[in-house]
């Protein structure tokens, strides 16, 4: 039986251990690396875009009629709420005039004019 040597042969590239390589970019490389990147980023921008307005209010327009009624001399809001919803608390009907009439407290002059929620309108 014959023995053979066999003989390696190492590459330029072979390193020695404990020695470290960096990895070194060209302009290409980089710019291929930042686009890849800024793909997802692009991407989600343009699916916010699409879609946010998603929330806003659809092109079907309700229409919403309100009972108006007009202050005469004496009344207040607690006779009006009585008047326009006798079964309700005044309390709740006088809260749900001043969020619809956006008004600064309960108190309404003579001849003001004020929207009627559309529950308690009959």
């Amino acid at each position: 039986m014959s023995t053979a040597a066999i003989t390696m042969s190492s590459s330029k590239f072979d390193m020695p251990a404990g020695v470290h390589t960096r990895l070194r970019l060209t302009r290409r490389g980089r710019v291929v690396l930042t686009s890849l990147a800024s793909v997802p980023i692009v991407v989600g921008a343009l699916v916010f875009a699409l879609n946010g307005g998603g929330a806003a209010a659809s092109g079907d327009h309700a229409a919403v009629h309100f009972q108006h009624v007009t202050v005469q001399s004496g009344q207040s809001l607690w006779s009006i709420a009585e008047k326009v919803a006798p079964s309700a608390d005044p309390r709740d009907v006088i809260a749900d005039i001043v969020s619809l009439n956006q008004l600064d407290s309960a108190v309404v002059s003579p001849g003001q004019r004020i929207a009627i929620p559309s529950q308690y309108a009959h």
